[in-house]
Order: C-alpha cells, then structure tokens, then sequence
C-alpha cells in the first residue's frame, strides 16, 4: 500500500509540475499574441507560473482540510529555493553576481516580505484579516516593482531624445513588437487546457498520497510537505536557476528565486487564508520557521556582498541537508 501511494505521489508531483509548464509556455505565448506588454508577461506569467504548484496544491489542501499543509508548503519551498536552489546554482556556476538593481529593489522587499510573514505566523496560525495583509502586501511590491522599473527606464529616453523623435520611436517599436507577435496554434489553447488539468488533478492526488503516506509511517504531513512536497515544487526554480548559472546569468538565476519567494510567502499562504484559517503544526515552527530565518538572513547578507560564491553554496547546501536529517531525527 505504502509503494503504491509513493507512486501515486511521483506521478502527481509531475503531473502538477508539467502541468505548469505547459502552462506557463502557452500562457506566454498567447500573452505575446495578444500585446501584453513584456513587464505583464515577466511579472504575472513568468514569475507567477514557477510558483503555480505552490499554490494550487496549497488550495487542494485546504478543501481537503489540511491546512498545515499551506504555511508548511510555502516556508519549504522558500528554504529549498536558498539554501538548494541557489547552492547548486553558486557551485554550478562558480560565482553569481549580484546586480544593483537586486540589491536596490528585490533584497529589501524580500526582507520586508519575510519578516511580515513572521509576524503574522508567530502566533502559528494565520487568520482571514492576516490573509488579506499578506495579498495587499503583494499588491504593494507588485506596484512598487513596476513603479521602480519606470522610474529606472525613463530619464535616459528623456535625456537623448527629442519629444518628436521619442514618439517616432515609440511608434516604430510598437509595429515591430506587432509584427514580432507570434502566431496562435490550436495546439497552444489545448496546452493551456492540459496544463490546467495537470495542475488540478496532480494537486488532488498529491495532497491525497501525502495524508495517506503520513498515516502508514506516522510521520506528520508537515515533514512531509517541508521535505518532499517543497522540493518537489521547487523543482522549476531548480531548473531554471541551474540553466540561467550554467550560461552565466546570474541576475536571472537570482531574480526567479526572489519572485518566486516573495510569492510564496504573501500569496500562496495568503490565498488559501481567505477561504480557511491556516496553522502550523510543530515541527514547521520550531524547527523550519528558525531555518527560513537564517537562510534568509544569508541570502541577503550574500547579496549585499555583491557575489555569492561556490564555497558559500556548498555551505547552503550543508545547512539543507542539516536541515532535512534534523526533520527525520537522523542526527
């Protein structure tokens, strides 16, 4: 019985990831076609779509009534996303450089993010009123992103062009942005329909092997979502963290982890709270709340240094591995 639900847990773990990227890729391309403009697409679809099996297997959760599961879900993903993520991505690719524009923007409002969300669950549990801070926070940095964005894009357009020229410019770049749209296919709107059956069905079945397989070991389900259900879902991170590292993008590398923890903090916990009252169970918060501190706290005193280098992965990666051995009590 016990093989048979790990089975069902793997198949419903790649369910729900290859239904986000056949989610993500259909929805960007139609995004495309349709005019979006290329912020829009960044923020909402790209960076949003790592996160989708965060989220819809925290709703799953919910409706199954198993709401330890959702800050459980959203606090693993986060470590998984530091201290793996970015380890592999450090040693992989010797060294990430850390831009101005991380340090400017993306590390305060990921510190800001994390420390809200620390006050709303050190009370271990996190209520509707608390739910509805964390989404208004999110609307917040997102406007906030976009805002600074502007702001950093406008005085050289300002500076080196004419007003007559800037509009003829403007013009020039929307025709071929226009021209540039790339052409819908049936097959596109039928991997946007697969994707969201991937991502509904393998939530289902993957929440349901997790309260099963928690029964036959006696294990809690939060042990089970810290490790195995975070990684898991941290799996587009992982691989699109390890490409950009490999190619020598860092910023890329790094602005996908910092997107998608801002995410998982204020809304895949914040979403699900508006329907259900969310707890921790113990094990999250004595021993996952202190570690996504200190990982936080090391990635951000990493990105000031401006460098994140290979031995500082390899010791991410130490505190990871720490962390799991301690959650199974190996150690």
């Amino acid at each position: 019985m016990l093989i048979a639900w790990i089975i069902v847990f793997i198949a419903a773990l790649f369910a729900l990831v290859k239904g986000a990227d056949w989610l993500l890729s259909s929805a960007e391309k139609i995004g495309l076609a349709f005019g979006l403009s290329p912020f829009i697409i960044g923020v909402l679809i790209v960076g949003v779509g790592t996160s989708f099996p965060e989220l819809i297997s925290s709703m799953a959760a919910v409706l199954k009534d198993v709401t330890e599961i959702v800050p459980a879900n959203a606090i693993g993903s986060n470590i998984a996303n530091i201290l793996l993520v970015i380890g592999i991505s450090a040693i992989v690719g010797r060294r990430l450089v850390v831009t101005k524009s991380l340090i400017d923007l993306d590390l305060p409002l990921l510190a800001i993010s994390t420390v809200l969300f620390l006050g709303i669950v050190w009370d271990k549990q996190v209520t509707l009123l608390e739910a509805i801070l964390l989404l208004a926070a999110y609307g917040i940095y997102l406007l906030y992103s976009a805002i600074h964005k502007d702001d950093a894009n406008e005085p050289d357009e300002r500076e080196f062009l004419p007003s007559r020229a800037d509009r003829r410019r403007k013009k020039l770049k929307e025709e071929k942005e226009k021209s540039k749209r790339p052409k819908l296919k049936t097959s596109d709107f039928g991997f946007l329909i697969l994707g969201m059956i991937g991502l509904v069905l393998g939530a289902k079945y993957l929440i349901d092997a997790v309260i099963e397989i928690s029964a036959i070991l006696n294990i809690a389900m939060g042990v089970i979502t810290l490790v195995a259900v975070a990684f898991g879902t941290s799996l587009p991170e992982l691989i699109v963290s390890i490409k950009a590292a490999w190619q020598r993008k860092s910023e890329v590398a790094l602005g996908n982890i910092f997107g998608s923890n801002v995410f998982n903090l204020l809304v895949v916990v914040g979403f699900p709270g508006l329907f259900k009252t969310l707890h921790l169970d113990s094990q999250t918060f004595l021993l996952a709340v202190p570690v996504l501190i200190v990982a936080t706290l090391l990635f951000v005193i990493s990105g000031i240094s401006r460098r994140i280098h290979a031995w500082e992965g390899a010791m991410y990666l130490t505190i990871y591995l720490f962390f799991i051995g301690k959650l199974f009590n190996l150690f």
